[in-house]
């Protein structure tokens, strides 16, 4: 049954046994060519492998079986970002927002995109769309405060971070960049306690262990 080997890829890719997931979902598709489902999640396998050609070919496949399927669609995004490709990302996550509007990864997504591309008013109202379908979507309030940092906008951006951090306090990479606009901001005590946290929740953090270096000179 094409069905079982895909069940057991995705049951292995949980366990981070990525080669042998890639075999089941090609047992699975030689048996039933047409799995939009077997195709996405092997596209999903080589994304994690960083065998970013090969996810963008299966998403392709995956969306010549079922061109609705809006996760295909973003997770193309994703593997064409990772790829430089930012434009034709974008055209990804917009394709995927066109099926499913209310799909909040695909504007935190698309907000990620544009802040690469320094378009940094788009990705703000991006991550706001993310936030409003999806309020406790942590990524977002991070991704958010990244980009008010940019625009200078270093109060919002702090109070953004807090949000994250109320959701997931362990999440590393929010304290750091927390501790970046407080510095900015000059609070250093404040910037040195969160650079404390992250390397509390991560001691093989190196941008937390520079910055604290930084924030203590």
């Amino acid at each position: 049954y094409a069905e079982a080997h895909t069940n057991l890829g995705n049951t292995l890719k949980e366990l981070e046994n990525l080669d042998d997931a890639v075999a089941c979902y090609h047992k699975a598709l030689a048996i039933r060519p047409d799995f939009a489902e077997a195709c996405y999640n092997l596209g999903n396998a080589f994304l994690e492998q960083r065998k970013l050609d090969d996810a963008v070919a299966s998403y392709h496949k995956a969306l010549a079986i079922r061109p609705d399927y809006a996760e295909a669609h973003t997770n193309l995004g994703n593997a064409l970002k990772e790829l430089g490709r930012l434009d034709d990302a974008v055209t990804s996550y917009h394709k995927a927002l066109a099926i499913k509007p209310e799909f909040a990864e695909a504007h935190n997504n698309l907000g990620n995109a544009f802040q690469e591309q320094r378009k940094l008013d788009d990705a703000v109202a991006s991550y706001h769309k993310a936030l409003t379908i999806k309020p406790d979507f942590a990524d977002a309030h991070s991704n958010l405060g990244n980009a008010l940092q940019d625009l200078g906008q270093l109060d919002d951006a702090v109070i953004s971070y807090h949000k994250a951090l109320a959701i997931r306090p362990d999440y590393a990479e929010a304290h750091n960049n927390l501790g970046n606009a407080l510095q900015e901001l000059g609070k250093l005590d404040e910037a040195v306690a969160s650079y404390r946290k992250v390397l509390a929740i991560n001691s093989d953090y190196a941008e937390g262990h520079y910055n604290l270096g930084s924030a203590l000179k």
